[in-house]
């Protein structure tokens, strides 16, 4: 046996619930505005939000000592990368110690999920997930970030070093 219970008469009035939604509203209003310091925003331009070292932003590719790029062009980033936003294209190296190089590669920033698998995936530390995080731009056509943008944009200041560098220079024992 079920037991029906019937609406109330109070809840199948709209307005009660509507100035009592606005009452509240209206209290939060005032209180914001007698206790600015309270505020948990920040003013965008002048104050910024410090994330975390392990924060992932935009990507950055590695550059050696030389200042030549770290990848390798074994494609383990575009194969990995759930989005498919990562497009390389590799040409032989004129040096017979390095196989291969990477003449063009590009990410698509408005299709990557930000995952970091093409970070993980990579053998050779080539890309990374900067800190970055401020894209901004007037039309799509701007998010197609080459090598001149990933490796080499003023902000970085001439390339992020390897770490592969470091560790390679504390096994050889300088």
């Amino acid at each position: 046996m079920s037991i029906v219970k019937r609406p109330k008469v109070e809840s199948q009035w709209y307005l009660p619930a509507i100035l009592s939604g606005m009452a509240l509203t209206f209290r939060k209003l005032v209180q914001n505005l007698l206790h600015k310091d309270r505020l948990q925003t920040l003013n965008y331009p002048e104050e910024k939000y410090e994330y975390s070292p392990r924060f992932k932003g935009n990507h950055v590719l590695t550059v050696k000592k030389d200042g030549s790029l770290r990848c390798t062009a074994c494609m383990l980033c575009a194969t990995n990368c759930p989005a498919q936003c990562i497009t390389i294209k590799a040409a032989q190296h004129e040096d017979p110690s390095v196989e291969k190089y990477p003449i063009s590669y590009e990410i698509d920033i408005l299709r990557c999920v930000f995952c970091g698998f093409c970070e993980e995936a990579c053998p050779v530390d080539a890309i990374r997930m900067g800190p970055e995080w401020q894209t901004p731009a007037i039309s799509g056509s701007n998010f197609q970030n080459d090598i001149q943008q990933l490796a080499y944009r003023a902000n970085l200041k001439g390339g992020v070093q390897s770490r592969l560098d470091d560790q390679e220079r504390h096994k050889a024992g300088i």
